[in-house]
């Protein structure tokens, strides 16, 4: 059956295999790290308390059968060691139905943890890594070659990637038709990376050329990866130009890792890597070919949902059609806010709050805080407190179900969540007091940097949520 593998993409698999392993590393270490606080046991939105209520088919996890957070971290971290495990090369020196087993029980691990997370985890990259994990047990390893159906597959999801991405964008804000939407972009976007302010001020006639590259890159370029090769590989080269550009702009976590890891799968590295070993031309065994092909038809039948999504006038970004994210659809900023919101948690040891009292702001790793303060990078790596943030300055109604519990935690002093925290400004004991106040936020000029070295400048816009005791933690909800 040579129609079956192609033994020119072993270098290509090879590849894509290391890197995906890394993306799934970076994901269990944020887990094991930011659970506690979140989504723990006595977390901002408990998993105990969430699996009362969704039953399993709706959100199929092994934490639906038994949850403790001994339980959680042992997955966590267990699925990280696997993780660096196939990142080091380990699936290659086993049997290939081993190696096949090691990747789903990382896929069964992250699913796990992705239907319990809840709004935490509601993100479209999570998603996108469980879809191509799921791919990724079929590949292969090193004992047979590079399965043709999945290879295609694998395309298909980029394709689903960078067209929905486009489709939403063209459809939605009217800025991406004017080409004017990167005007405001960089400086809105959720989490600035330490190269934002700087893009934020190329000339307005170069922000126009990055969205109509965009475009072009998002609406054309995907249509070329089903093209015979050099055109396949150029396309993909494409794509992973524009999603470093992305990564130096800002901090969307593993998504662009995740995408470049994708479009590698379509490189033919044939002229670089020489002949492939011996074993790239064997098709495997009987049960890997059935199993191979009964996977392509699940996925092909399953597409039909984002093929009609896609189609729509409604289309909708980052949804799952099945409770195990085998097949999705995806993208991003259909619409481009204009200004930039932020809610700054304070707190004061006084026993009468006074709104010229002793506030102190908290610290967030990545979202803005003091103005004098440089945007760092944190990507691939996902700071999920700072994303939620974000989506808080928007509307109150994104985080009715945990700023309360959020300032609760910080009122009891409790140590998981400070530990979310880049500083507490209370080390001694708890603030008695909490509130947060909502600024907008905008990057300085070239001559209040040069002026004042800020590289933010905001104004205060109105009071977020009141002085809150302890007491009244519970009940608070900001306004």
């Amino acid at each position: 059956m040579d129609w079956f593998t192609a033994p020119g993409y072993w270098l290509a698999r090879l590849v894509f295999q290391r890197a995906l392993a890394g993306v799934y590393l970076v994901a269990f270490l944020g887990a094991a790290l930011q659970f506690r606080a979140l989504i723990g046991a006595h977390g901002m939105t408990p998993v105990p308390r969430y699996v009362r209520y969704v039953p399993f088919r709706r959100a199929p996890s092994l934490f639906q059968l038994r949850y403790s957070d001994r339980l959680f971290a042992g997955c966590a971290w267990g699925g990280a060691a696997l993780a660096a495990a196939l990142a080091a090369g380990a699936g290659d020196e086993v049997p290939l139905g081993a190696a096949m087993a090691t990747w789903a029980v990382l896929w069964l691990l992250y699913l796990s943890i992705v239907n319990v997370g809840q709004t935490w985890y509601s993100f479209g990259w999570e998603s996108l890594l469980l879809e191509v994990g799921f791919l990724a047990v079929f590949l292969g390893n090193a004992r047979a070659g590079p399965p043709v159906l999945v290879l295609w597959l694998l395309r298909w999801v980029l394709f689903r990637v960078e067209f929905g991405a486009g489709l939403i964008k063209i459809r939605g804000d009217p800025c991406w038709r004017k080409l004017t939407c990167l005007y405001f972009h960089h400086e809105t976007q959720p989490m600035a990376g330490p190269l934002s302010w700087f893009f934020h001020h190329l000339p307005k006639p170069l922000h126009r050329v990055e969205c109509a590259a965009n475009h072009v890159t998002q609406l054309i370029v995907p249509v070329l990866l089903f093209t015979p090769q050099p055109v396949a590989s150029y396309a993909a080269g494409i794509i992973i130009a524009t999603q470093l550009w992305l990564v130096l702009s800002g901090n969307f976590a593993w998504l662009n890792w995740l995408t470049i890891t994708l479009a590698v799968s379509a490189v033919d590295f044939t002229g670089l890597a020489g002949a492939p070993p011996a074993a790239a031309s064997h098709t495997g065994p009987v049960w890997f070919v059935v199993l191979v092909c009964a996977v392509t038809v699940l996925v092909l039948y399953l597409s039909r949902h984002p093929v009609l999504n896609m189609v729509s006038r409604r289309q909708v970004m980052n949804r799952s059609f099945d409770a195990l994210h085998l097949v999705n659809t995806y993208g991003a900023f259909g619409s481009v806010g204009r200004v930039r919101m932020e809610v700054a948690v304070e707190g004061t040891a006084d026993r009468m709050p006074r709104a010229d009292g002793d506030w102190r702001e908290y610290g967030f790793k990545g979202k803005p805080g003091e103005p004098g303060r440089l945007p760092r990078q944190f990507a691939p790596y996902h700071l999920r407190l700072d994303w939620l943030m974000w989506f808080a300055a928007i509307s109150p109604d994104y985080a009715r179900d945990w700023f309360g519990p959020f300032v609760e935690r910080l009122l009891a002093g409790d140590r998981d969540t400070l530990r979310l925290l880049r500083d507490n400004p209370f080390p001694d004991a708890p603030p008695v007091h909490v509130r947060a106040l909502l600024y907008r936020y905008r990057f300085t000029t070239w001559r209040e940097l040069r002026e004042t070295g800020a590289w933010w400048h905001r104004t205060l816009v109105r009071e977020y949520l009141p002085p809150t005791r302890l007491a009244d933690a519970r009940r608070s909800e900001p306004e």
